[in-house]
């Protein structure tokens, strides 16, 4: 346990480096989008004095090193700027907009490991059965679809059609405002302040970019869980065991313990690559999430806004790859210190 401990502070001690290293990156790759921020605020027909104001009340007047700095010092009290787009603080924003999309992607990412791990590893259980044949079709279609277009086709279907679905307006209905925020994600709020109407209008709304996103992501989790399950049962350890008369269920523990690892990298990816990558759906359901206001922030030049989604977005990565490297010490026992 205490050289456990000892790994998992050194692997904290270095993500600080890492969020230093990519404050900084992000900080410079920012400051190269084309356009001033200063002159879009002012608009097209202010003087160049007012944009000068502009540039000086935001600091955008001094070196980069000072501006890099002060934003360091600024982001260390607490501070990630204000957005001149909405006029409220980043943190206020975030606040708001990263659990409505943790979420979305937390939820979506459980169904399809549910379905994705669960199909595979029957899959390669029984090779060319109609499991097999039915998920590898269903991968390949998965895989082939955007998920923009597949929401597009759930919403025309349930909603428009068969008038089942909820309206893709966002995560309430319209009667609703949003309950008093525990967690940010209203699921879990509406059920601690016991308002089980909003908990239904939110579970309603959130059925189609569930099942949109759950569909874009089992494809892959599919493929990987089949494949490596398959590689598991064909090593020679398990035919040895086959030999010695060891049991079928036995069997297919130790050898889904074994295909774990890969499985699981592949999760940890597709769930931090969600965070921003689920910008398509969150527009089509009008989720206003986390990627949607990153699209936002770069379309207006929002320099702070900007920069606090790439922070948060760094840090929710590598805390999964922390996560991660757990879970492997967990299921594989040469990987713990």
């Amino acid at each position: 346990m205490t050289r456990f401990l000892k790994y998992l502070g050194k692997r904290v001690l270095i993500m600080i480096p890492q969020m230093l290293g990519i404050t900084l990156v992000s900080f410079l790759l920012v400051r190269l989008l084309p356009g001033n921020p200063a002159t879009a605020m002012a608009g097209s027909l202010a003087t160049p004095e007012t944009v000068a104001a502009i540039e000086a009340r935001l600091g955008l007047d001094q070196p980069l090193y000072i501006q890099f700095y002060m934003y360091v010092k600024n982001v260390l009290a607490g501070d990630l700027g204000t957005s001149w787009y909405t006029s409220n603080p980043v943190a206020n924003d975030l606040a708001v907009r990263f659990p409505a999309t943790l979420e979305l992607i937390t939820l979506s990412m459980f169904f399809a490991i549910l379905v994705g791990v669960v199909g595979g590893s029957i899959a390669a259980i029984k090779p060319k059965g109609l499991v097999d044949r039915v998920t590898s079709g269903f991968a390949t279609f998965a895989g082939a679809m955007p998920e923009f277009w597949i929401g597009l086709i759930f919403i025309y279907v349930f909603y428009v059609r068969l008038g089942i679905a909820a309206a893709p307006i966002g995560r309430l209905d319209l009667q609703f405002s949003s309950p008093p925020q525990v967690t940010g994600m209203i699921l879990i709020d509406t059920l601690l302040t016991g308002n089980m109407a909003m908990f239904q209008s939110a579970v309603s709304h959130l059925i189609l970019p569930v099942l949109t996103l759950s569909i874009t992501l089992v494809g892959p989790i599919l493929k990987m869980s089949r494949t490596s399950m398959r590689n598991a049962l064909d090593s020679d350890y398990i035919y040895y065991a086959r030999m010695c008369g060891m049991k079928q269920k036995h069997i297919v523990g130790y050898s889904f313990r074994t295909a774990l690892p890969p499985i699981v990298t592949i999760i940890a990816v597709y769930y931090g690559f969600m965070l921003g990558g689920a910008v398509l759906v969150e527009k089509v359901f009008g989720w206003g999430g986390f990627g949607q206001y990153a699209v936002q922030s770069v379309i207006n030049k929002d320099y702070f806004a900007i920069q606090g989604f790439l922070m948060l977005a760094a840090m929710f990565s590598l805390i999964i790859y922390l996560v991660v490297d757990i879970i492997y010490m967990i299921v594989d026992p040469r990987q713990r210190p």
